[in-house]
């Protein structure tokens, strides 16, 4: 269910799971200014309005050019959570998305033992999550990320609560 919404211009987009340890601390930013009063609105329109924030707001983010050494990692999600860490930058909801597919698509491969930074070198993988992300902040349709957040109420953990300086 979602939460009440504010009676002033500004919504929510960020992450409402604090307990998760996996957090990265962030600027106390924690809205985004949407265009007219939220009152009067469905709840269909509301998620709409975020989605179309958050993505507006995804796509004035630069995706690092230089990258740094080689990080390890052994699930898709960590070497994702490292990079958030290392670069000070959130990922998208859809790369997110994409990243714990990932993760549950190994579970019970052959070489489920074998770090995955041996099977994939980790500039590669790093690489193609930036790759994903430059995708997903370029033409993500805030209409389909509103579908995809109605159907899950537990969506705002996939949102990172960082905010890097623009």
């Amino acid at each position: 269910m979602e939460k009440p919404f504010p009676s002033n211009d500004r919504v929510d987009i960020s992450s409402d799971d604090s307990s998760s340890s996996d957090d990265v601390e962030n600027d106390g930013i924690q809205s985004m200014a949407v265009d007219g009063p939220v009152t009067g609105l469905t709840p269909e329109e509301l998620l709409f309005r975020r989605a179309t924030s958050y993505q507006e707001y995804m796509n004035l983010i630069p995706i690092p050019t230089e990258r740094g050494t080689a990080i390890p990692y052994a699930s898709w999600m960590g070497l994702g959570n490292s990079i958030k860490q290392i670069y000070g930058q959130p990922l998208h909801y859809l790369t997110n998305l994409y990243l714990k597919q990932l993760d549950r698509e190994g579970i019970g491969a052959d070489d489920k033992n074998v770090p995955l930074d041996m099977i994939i070198h980790p500039c590669k993988a790093e690489a193609s999550i930036w790759i994903n992300e430059q995708i997903h902040r370029r033409t993500a349709s805030p209409c389909h990320l509103a579908k995809l957040w109605e159907t899950d109420p537990r969506h705002h953990v996939l949102i990172d609560a960082i905010f890097p300086k623009l």
